[in-house]
């Protein structure tokens, strides 16, 4: 067992970037870890990271064996997790990554919840905004909208996310109200920046797509509300985003007769992750909250913005 604590050791510390992230993320002190990976650079006599008073990097030894290392780790996880299916109980480590925003409003406290209920559970979550291969990248999961899909990955559709161009009073009165998409060419717009700057909208005569001019990309759909609130300009958001706003006047929903097509939020699985019961169980049991909470009008809404 002290050579899978310290392969585990090793993982964590490579996916973390340092030996104090990952020693709390086992509940350990940092110079545990570190003789941990000592050890096993002892073992096969090579260094596996480069170390410097600011930064941790893999050396190609390490990098090289990364992948195997995470795999051998699962495979005992899973095994043991297995073992336990004879209690009746859900037990092992999931490795999930959801979106930033999302995350903060909603999917964090859905998560928190099945923990709740599945003590003998653990999780790692991270939080981000780009589309993540979770074959590659060792997630069992990988939650979000984007389209992409990867070979020996499966995509489980959670729900639908409606989106809304919106605007404040403000900005419109200053710089007019776009009625068709063309428009927005002359507007100032706020763009996602994982998104692009091609907005597509379904219009009584079809699809029209524009390529609008960005006055500010971020990557983060808080942000982007904010600016909007703020009266930068022109902005696609989710509806969980803006309702509050949108109910108290102080942004305007734009050309409501182009509708913006709905993104799904989906869960990429690795097809050699998918049948494990505490997978499988995650998923259906998010695919449950997230559809009925939007049928019963608990979608996260976002906060109030801070003044």
């Amino acid at each position: 067992m002290d050579t899978l604590s310290n392969l585990k050791a090793f993982v964590a510390a490579a996916e973390t970037g340092s030996f104090s992230a990952a020693a709390r993320q086992a509940g350990l002190v940092p110079s545990v870890i570190s003789k941990r990976i000592e050890q096993l650079e002892w073992r096969i006599r090579a260094p596996l990271f480069t170390r410097t008073t600011r930064k941790l990097t893999l050396t190609d030894v390490g990098e090289r064996y990364l992948p195997v290392v995470r795999a051998l780790v699962r495979q005992v996880d899973d095994a043991l997790a297995g073992m336990a299916q004879a209690s009746g109980e859900l037990e092992g480590h999931i490795r999930i990554k959801i979106p930033t925003t999302l995350g903060v409003l909603n999917l964090s406290r859905l998560l928190n919840q099945f923990l709740v209920e599945q003590p003998m559970i653990s999780m790692d979550i991270v939080l981000a905004d780009r589309s993540v291969n979770p074959l590659e990248e060792g997630f069992d999961l990988a939650i979000g909208a984007r389209p992409e899909s990867y070979g020996q990955v499966q995509d489980h559709p959670l729900c639908p996310i409606s989106r809304r161009l919106c605007a404040t009073p403000a900005y419109l009165q200053r710089c007019g109200t776009p009625q068709a998409p063309a428009e927005l060419m002359d507007h100032d717009c706020l763009v996602f920046a994982t998104s692009g700057t091609r907005w597509e909208f379904q219009g009584p005569q079809g699809l029209v797509g524009v390529d609008v001019r960005p006055k500010l990309k971020s990557n983060d759909g808080s942000a982007l509300c904010q600016a909007t609130l703020d009266g930068l300009g022109v902005s696609v958001l989710a509806d969980y985003l803006v309702a509050p706003a949108l109910a108290r006047g102080e942004l305007v929903e734009l050309m409501p007769d182009h509708h913006l097509p709905d993104l799904w939020l989906k869960a990429l699985v690795p097809a050699n992750r998918i049948e494990l019961p505490r997978i499988r169980s995650l998923l259906q049991w998010l695919t449950v909250q997230l559809q009925s909470a939007q049928l019963g009008g608990h979608w996260p809404t976002a906060p109030d913005p801070v003044t």
